[in-house]
């Protein structure tokens, strides 16, 4: 139990609104029944999107909500020293992508259930004449010959195949920062999280994650997907779709609100009084490995 880590990592764009709850109450609930250590990492590589402040918001909201980190807090725009050497360990495995966005979308392979279009190869064997690089790609293994399989401990097995279902995807993209799955699979195995719970919104990179895991020789997290919260037009609530920031002067509404999404019962007077029963109605819900 003691050897169990888990993180929450939101990205710094705006403030936490109720499905960021969702996302980090289930984390912070499956670390605090396991007995393990639960870390805060904020994912700001992308840093033309980081909004200035929202870090320390995002910071300032957890611990209202009676969450608290179990560690320094990570920001991934200081590590950038180490996506460049995974980066560099891939070795052939990444080449370089002059496709353009349009270039790909009218290849007309079908677009990936998380919405990006399929990538058809087009760079696989060499930039065309006249071509610059604009991102980096990974190869990924022919169509039907390693379908990536990983048992996901709320929603059972989940299989992919990269090359049908997705394409070589980007390591580096073409504005020059890292690409979120390099990172995020850089970082959980250096701060050595166990155990990985967030939205099922991001279910459909996983098995990309696991590709990069096994061709960097690190070890392979669980995996615990919980489900989204929509908004009523059936969107995912998000500051995209006009999400509301979580009300810090009220945390045990929002708490109460997000473990009944989690299909979690609790009725308390104080956000102490929550968080011990919430505990306890987690462990009942969830099978702990």
């Amino acid at each position: 139990m003691s050897a169990y880590v888990g993180r929450f990592a939101p990205s710094p764009t705006g403030p936490l609104h109720q499905g960021s709850l969702v996302a980090a109450l289930a984390s912070h609930l499956d670390a605090r029944a396991h007995g393990g250590r639960w870390l805060v990492r904020i994912e700001d590589i992308d840093e033309a999107r980081a909004l200035p402040g929202a870090a320390e918001d995002i910071l300032r909201t957890l611990a209202a909500f009676g969450m608290q980190a179990d560690g320094e807090v990570v920001w991934q725009s200081r590590r950038k020293p180490l996506y460049e050497a995974a980066f560099a360990r891939l070795g052939s495995h990444a080449y370089p992508c002059g496709c353009t966005r349009r270039e790909i979308a009218d290849s007309r392979l079908g677009v990936a259930s998380d919405g990006a279009a399929i990538y058809p190869g087009t760079c696989r064997h060499g930039l065309a004449p006249g071509k610059a690089a604009r991102a980096w790609r990974l190869r990924v293994p022919d169509p039907g010959s390693d379908r990536i399989c990983f048992d996901d401990r709320w929603l059972g097995e989940i299989c992919q195949d990269l090359a049908s279902e997705v394409g070589d995807f980007v390591l580096r993209r073409a504005d020059g920062f890292w690409a979120y799955q390099l990172a995020v699979v850089v970082d959980d195995d250096d701060q050595g999280v166990t155990h990985v719970v967030r939205g099922a919104d991001l279910l459909e990179s996983t098995p990309r994650q696991i590709y990069l895991q096994r061709m960097l020789g690190l070890a392979q997290p669980s995996y615990l997907h919980v489900p989204v919260v929509t908004n009523a037009a059936g969107e995912k609530l998000s500051k995209q779709t006009g999400a509301l920031a979580l009300d810090v002067g009220r945390p045990l509404d929002g708490l109460m609100a997000a473990a009944r999404f989690l299909g979690l019962g609790v009725e308390a007077g104080s956000v102490e009084a929550f968080w011990e029963r919430a505990v306890a109605g987690w462990k009942r819900r969830i099978t702990l490995p």
